[in-house]
């Protein structure tokens, strides 16, 4: 037998080896399709991940800012600001590398990781974040190439042309600064576009490996300088604010103890290019724009031949050396150079090294390089907003054009176009803060996706970079957050609020994906703990809330009472049920799958909040009783069971040819049951279903002609003209006595209690809140005690804390008419009015004590029984009853409350039943019937 399966099992592999071969050689770069036999994922480990991070975070900051840190904090808070910087950059890089290992990453970088891990809302909204960072980020590179130019080849304000040194040919001023800029980022405009390109992807990457070459060069240089090059003297502009006013000198000293313990401890002076005063969160914020470059290697992602390999080896690799080159640099100019030195000369490396234009040439060399990396990073993030259609088809419709060999040279335009108009703040110090916040918040943002990710505990998220745990992603939010509001608490709240609004937009504007959402994970996690948490056993009357299993046989005709049920739940339990005919037996898969898509839709159409269960049954009795036993988990289940009402009225498909507020056709719900098709329950089996729930603990409730309840009309627009004249209505009418027991005059049982309590819920909600509850108090005309028991009523409805109308009915006639019809029946003769009402009391006095030995034997053993109903009603009784009801009803109330009663204990009296339950509620407009069996108020805190 195994031999005969090898065959087939190796054609099986080789033909998913195949697969994925061709799958390889087909689907390219951003998952566009590339010409077979073309490779354009080339990039490795070093040349892909390690060399432009390294470039990215050792550029500005290694070479003109390591000065102007030192001398401002001094050693001790500079050596702080570093491994604060590197802790959160550590946190924020071990989150980098688990999600880069948990799967096949594609173009975007961080902006990908983000919205596959949070979704298209949070992950937009970081990613035009990130964006604007990156852009952000290359005009500050370019604004400290233009200062290491201007020092070297320009005349200083401050003197003539003819006193300028030798290669000082170049005039100075805020205008000259931007054109000095916007040439020097044209030219990474061109080189980044012949990158782009398939012959411009080679020379893009041996030209990066060249400037790594220059830029490794020239810091083997500087360091070899603090050692070999002997004291001298630097003269130096003394500045009044921005402009220079004399010079002083300053002294290099070489490695000297006496000159590390000068500058151990923080100076904050005003910053020479800017004029502001310096402090920590300032010093740091230009300080951690070196450390900003971690992402360079993520945002090649689209390039890269093996992602989840290069990210993490790379990007940890470049963060250990540039961490170990920083602070090493920082202790040899803290030994090495005077307090003055470091604070009024940013370009002193050049000035002390063995040949100073060495260091001038790795400045612009790594300068240019980081640049370039920020500007094809910024286009990378943004061509990836673009293809994923967030803000919509046309918002990004250009960023989306491309070479024919794919590559994203709108992008780019864009980006550079942005970068340049950020050229015009004109000084590097200027922008250092927003750039920094811009970073620390995507940092916080990659920490957090990688949290939610671990804390969802999916079974998918197995990354192969284990060397991380929440914690450290707690600590790497943290951290950012923190500094964030450090350097600029306006900054701060400001890019959270932009971040929001996008988050906002995005929301409105993105179009259903598929990436999965991580909210759904968790939300599953602690929904699932919680319920674990719900015991039934502690539940109580206090907190009782409507948990309703609402059966639709055909949604499109029940859109009414479906969403009257929605505004009746009071933060509970909503489900909607369905049961379709028939058997698996002999079906190749389940049919209610393709229905559920349907009847989501639907639920999302009608704006509620519900659940759908659907289920499969041989009748829609036992499907009901299915339902009934299996719905919810736990603590969370159905009390209540609604029905809409059993007659032969017409229904009305509210679903098909109608348009919305925008006059866009609805949708037509294919799947969902048509109105003209026939019935699959019977009047005996409704009945019977009815009977089930009460057998099952479960209330009970029918709902009545409410395709004839307009909400929008009645609660929306309606309820303004109402508030002007709260008497007068809307009204709830609730009639708490069971009508169809002339011989029962109590009104505090528990399915009145039941009736009263889902009427003072429906207040409650918001929609019903100008609605007013009426209530109707059924008594004898002239009745001594009819004060009384009205006064019992209120006294009872204030414990209870509802308030409503109390109206009194007299409906002696009535009675007296069900007694009089009864006894005719019985003798075959009308006897006079006053006979009947003698005979009347003597039956009234007969019920009263048999009223006690009823109650007792409605319970035995623990299981409740339904005797029959004692009165023999006639139509006529029930007709009488019905015009009582509509004459009480002005106004005419927007719904009516009425008592439901229990079925009878002889099934061949089940049609008889549901032609009373006919009779007492027909055209008194929407209607529900309810019979309550739980317990469900209570007076005591």
């Amino acid at each position: 037998m195994a031999d005969e399966k090898a065959p087939l099992l190796n054609y099986r592999l080789t033909l998913s080896r195949e697969s994925i071969n061709a799958s390889s050689e087909i689907v390219g770069k951003d998952g566009r399709c590339c010409p077979q036999g073309k490779t354009p994922k080339k990039l490795g480990v070093i040349f892909g991940v390690v060399i432009p991070t390294f470039l990215s975070m050792f550029s500005v900051v290694g070479f003109l800012r390591i000065g102007f840190v030192v001398g401002q904090a001094g050693l001790y808070q500079s050596i702080v600001m570093f491994l604060v910087a590197y802790f959160i950059i550590i946190m924020t890089v071990l989150s980098v590398c688990a999600i880069s290992t948990n799967g096949a990453l594609a173009a975007g970088g961080a902006y990908y990781m983000i919205s596959r891990a949070l979704g298209p809302e949070f992950g937009g909204s970081i990613g035009i974040m990130f964006f604007f960072a990156n852009v952000c980020g290359s005009a500050f590179y370019i604004l400290g190439l233009v200062e290491a130019v201007t020092s070297a080849f320009a005349i200083p304000e401050d003197l003539e042309a003819n006193q300028a040194g030798p290669y000082q040919v170049l005039p100075s001023g805020y205008w000259w600064h931007v054109l000095y800029g916007t040439v020097l980022l044209f030219l990474c405009l061109i080189v980044c576009l012949v990158g782009l390109c398939e012959v411009g992807a080679h020379i893009y990457a041996k030209a990066t490996f060249v400037i790594f070459i220059i830029v490794t060069t020239v810091l083997a240089s500087v360091l070899i300088s603090f050692f070999i090059v002997k004291p001298k003297g630097v003269i130096l502009p003394i500045h009044s604010g921005v402009n220079a006013t004399g010079q002083i000198g300053a002294n290099y000293t070489r490695l000297r103890l006496r000159t590390l313990e000068s500058n151990l401890w923080p100076d904050y002076t005003v910053d020479y290019t800017t004029g502001a005063m310096m402090s920590f969160t300032t010093v740091f914020a230009v300080m951690f724009n070196g450390c900003t470059g971690i992402m360079a290697g993520s945002n090649m992602s689209g390039d890269l031949k093996n992602p989840s390999y290069s990210i993490p080896r790379g990007t940890l690799a470049a963060v250990v050396i540039t961490f170990i080159t920083y602070n090493l640099m920082s202790l040899l100019a803290a030994s090495s150079c005077e307090r003055c030195l470091l604070q009024k000369d940013y370009s002193f490396l050049a000035d002390i090294n063995i040949w100073k234009p060495l260091v001038t040439i790795g400045i612009y060399s790594s300068t240019m390089s980081a640049a370039m990396s920020n500007l094809i990073g910024a286009s990378r993030v943004l061509y990836a907003l673009s293809k994923d259609s967030l803000f919509g088809g046309v918002l990004l419709a250009f960023a989306r054009k491309t070479s024919l060999s794919g590559n994203p040279w709108a992008s780019v335009l864009i980006s550079w176009a942005l970068a340049q108009v950020v050229l015009f703040s004109g000084k590097l110090n200027t922008i250092a803060g927003i750039v920094t916040i811009s970073f620390l918040l995507v940092y916080a943002a990659v920490n957090l996706a990688c949290l939610a990710l671990e804390w969802a505990s999916a079974p998918n998220f197995r990354p192969s970079f284990r060397l991380f745990t929440w914690h450290t992603c707690v600590l790497g939010i943290l951290g950012c957050l923190v500094m964030m509001f450090m350097i600029s608490a306006i900054y701060a709240f400001a890019s959270i609020a932009f971040m929001l609004l996008l988050l906002l937009l995005i929301h409105y504007l993105c179009p259903t994906n598929n990436w999965g959402y991580i909210s759904q994970a968790l939300i599953f996690h602690q929904v699932r703990k919680y319920l674990l948490m719900l015991d039934v056993r502690k539940d109580h009357v206090k907190f009782w809330r409507p948990q309703l299993l609402l059966m639709v046989a055909n949604p499109r005709s029940a859109t009414g009472l479906i969403t009257f049920i929605n505004d009746l739940k009071k933060s509970g339990l909503f489900v909607l049920g369905h049961v379709q005919l028939g058997l698996l037996d002999g079906l190749p898969t389940d049919p209610l799958q393709n229905c559920y898509d349907s009847w989501l839709s639907l639920v999302d159409h009608l704006n509620i909040k519900a659940f759908v269960n659907l289920t499969l049954a041989d009748s829609v009795r036992h499907g009901i009783q299915n339902l009934l036993f299996i719905t919810g988990f736990g603590g969370m289940r159905p009390n209540t069971l609604v029905l809409g009402f059993y007659d032969d009225c017409t229904p009305e498909d509210l679903l098909e040819g109608k348009t919305n507020a925008h006059g866009e056709q609805r949708l037509s719900f294919p799947n969902l049951r048509r109105v003209k098709e026939t019935k699959h329950l019977q009047a005996e089996e409704y009945v019977s279903v009815i009977a089930d729930a009460i057998k099952m603990g479960k209330n009970v409730t029918l709902g009545r002609y409410f395709d004839h309840l307009n909400r929008e009309e009645v609660v929306g627009s309606g309820h303004k003209c109402w508030a002007r004249s709260r008497r007068t209505g809307p009204f709830v009418d609730v009639w708490p006595l069971n009508l169809l027991r002339p011989d029962n005059c109590g009104y505090v049982d528990t399915c009145s209690l039941f009736l009263l309590q889902l009427a003072s819920v429906l207040h409650e909600s918001r929609a019903w809140k100008q609605t007013r509850l009426r209530l109707f108090l059924c008594v004898e005309a002239g009745w001594s005690l009819q004060a009384e028991e009205e006064e019992k009523l209120r006294g009872m409805l204030k414990e209870l804390r509802i308030s409503a109308q109390v109206e009194t009915v007299a409906w002696d006639q009535v009675v007296a008419l069900h007694w009089q019809r009864k006894r005719e029946n019985e003798t075959g003769s009308r006897k006079p009015d006053e006979q009947v009402e003698k005979e009347v009391e003597l039956i009234e006095e007969e019920e009263g004590m048999h009223k006690e030995q009823e109650e007792e034997e409605a319970v035995e053993d623990g299981v409740q029984r339904f005797p029959n109903n004692a009165a023999q009603l006639t139509d006529e009784y029930i007709s009488a009853v019905n015009r009582l009801i509509r004459q009480h009803g002005a106004p005419p109330p927007v719904v009516r409350f009425l008592y439901l009663p229990r079925p009878p204990a002889d099934t061949n009296r089940y049609q008889a039943y549901l032609q009373q339950l006919d009779l007492l509620c027909r055209d008194l407009g929407p209607t529900l019937l309810i019979h309550g069996i739980t317990p469900v108020v209570t007076t005591q805190l």
